[in-house]
């Protein structure tokens, strides 16, 4: 069965108290602008790009992986990451209907190279805009499928970086859509993280695997990758075969499939997230690149 088990689960997140990390794991192209809804956005050029999909976001000193760029009807530009991420809860708490998150408004930093034994290289900063799982406490959601896989956050980008963002996927370009039909046994699925815990290693950030199909009535997808993710990657973006956005890197399984990964459904997350956050034109950007994989 694909991974189902939520107490098998904890959520990818490197919240850094490095120490005790640390203890557990010891013995080239122009500028473009493509409209997005009402809203025309200029990209920065791919290639340069300083905040993209799989830029490392601290928030509350948890580092998280970026997924894909969204924007609105004002022109205002968004960075995703998982709801998780800004969660207030242990690391096993997975059910975003019962579970604290910081307040909308808090800081998030957009960071290249961090590593636990260096902060990085900032290179812009934002603030939480939208939380799926703020917004379900703020629905009364009770749908156990829901509550369970809907793990996707939003971060808007101040003013003084919207220039530097790229929505393009590194390594593999794209997304070229949102996929809206999941995907069947067998499927290639791409991803792009960047975990703190891989002491910069970027030759682990690309990655290529297999989905095992949908789960929870298409709320979720086991995938397994040739590097699976690890705590750090939460909130990277996977593409199905054809180059569309599928969704978003939320856990790590340890049992009964070891080093597989539960991937929420990106359409999903993203219907809720129209329906409930405020965000007037709210829509996924498209890679200025094209699809490579």
């Amino acid at each position: 069965m694909p991974f189902r088990a939520r107490a098998a689960a904890v959520l990818s997140s490197t919240v850094l108290a490095v120490a005790a990390i640390a203890a557990a794991s010891a013995p080239a192209d122009a500028a473009h602008r493509v409209r997005s809804t009402n809203a025309t956005v200029a990209w920065a050029p791919a290639a340069s790009a300083a905040i993209h999909p799989g830029v490392m976001m601290y928030t509350d000193g948890a580092q998280c992986t970026a997924n894909f760029v969204y924007t609105d009807g004002a022109g205002n530009v968004y960075v995703g990451y998982a709801a998780h991420c800004a969660g207030t809860g242990s690391n096993t708490d997975t059910n975003g209907c019962q579970t604290a998150s910081l307040p909308l408004g808090t800081k998030v930093t957009f960071v290249e190279n961090g590593s636990l034994v260096s902060d990085g290289q900032t290179v812009g900063t934002g603030t939480l805009a939208y939380s799926s799982w703020l917004a379900m406490h703020q629905a009364g959601t009770t749908d156990a499928d829901t509550c369970a896989y809907n793990d996707l956050a939003l971060v808007k980008v101040d003013p003084a970086y919207v220039n530097d963002v790229n929505p393009t996927v590194p390594h593999w370009g794209g997304p070229v859509g949102l996929d809206t039909n999941g995907t069947q046994a067998g499927e290639t699925v791409y991803s792009y993280g960047n975990s703190s815990l891989r002491a910069g290693a970027s030759q682990l950030s690309p990655k290529q695997g297999t989905s095992l199909g949908d789960d929870a009535n298409g709320w979720t997808h086991t995938v397994y990758t040739a590097s699976p993710g690890i705590p750090g990657d939460s909130g990277s973006g996977f593409l199905s075969a054809d180059g569309t956005a599928l969704g978003v890197l939320s856990t790590v399984a340890i049992a009964p499939l070891a080093g597989s990964n539960g991937v929420g459904d990106l359409s999903k997350e993203l219907a809720f997230a129209q329906g409930h956050s405020g965000i007037t034109g709210l829509n996924l950007a498209l890679g200025t690149q094209p699809f490579t994989g």
